[in-house]
């Protein structure tokens, strides 16, 4: 194993949350890729993710890339459940359609107590993105 192999594996991942993650039943995430600081997520698409003027409301967009950072983390220090999140700004660019969602994650700092990343929401297979986030997390002592 290489130092820059992901630290682990989407099986490891669901076995990490178990029944400790209802949040993921209501938006059906699934992990496409993890690497070393990298993710890659589909939200798939749901009518009720759906706001007033017909478009996918931005909180789904949020814990869309949210969510992915935080894979994006893991796959860089392991099986760190208590990385939180301790800042996010979200842009949101253009409109999505109401289809899939990909959310795709990359760590540009992994520090002893901070990794620092971006994300891009897209729709599947379309390569304008809908939103660019950045987010911070914070690393517990002994993560790494």
């Amino acid at each position: 194993m290489n130092e820059h192999d992901p630290k682990i594996t989407k099986d490891r991942f669901h076995e990490m949350l178990g029944d400790s993650a209802p949040f993921m039943d209501s938006y059906d995430f699934q992990i496409l890729d993890i690497g070393y600081g990298t993710a890659s997520v589909a939200v798939p698409y749901n009518p009720g993710f759906i706001r007033p003027g017909g478009t996918i409301a931005g909180p789904v967009m949020f814990a869309a890339a949210d969510f992915t950072l935080w894979v994006a983390v893991l796959g860089a220090y392991g099986e760190v459940p208590l990385a939180v999140t301790t800042n996010m700004a979200i842009n949101f660019l253009r409109k999505p359609e109401n289809e899939t969602l990909i959310a795709d994650a990359r760590l540009f700092k992994i520090g002893k107590r901070l990794a620092v990343g971006d994300i891009w929401v897209s729709n599947k297979g379309v390569d304008e993105p809908c939103a660019h986030v950045t987010g911070t997390y914070s690393i517990p002592p002994m993560a790494k």
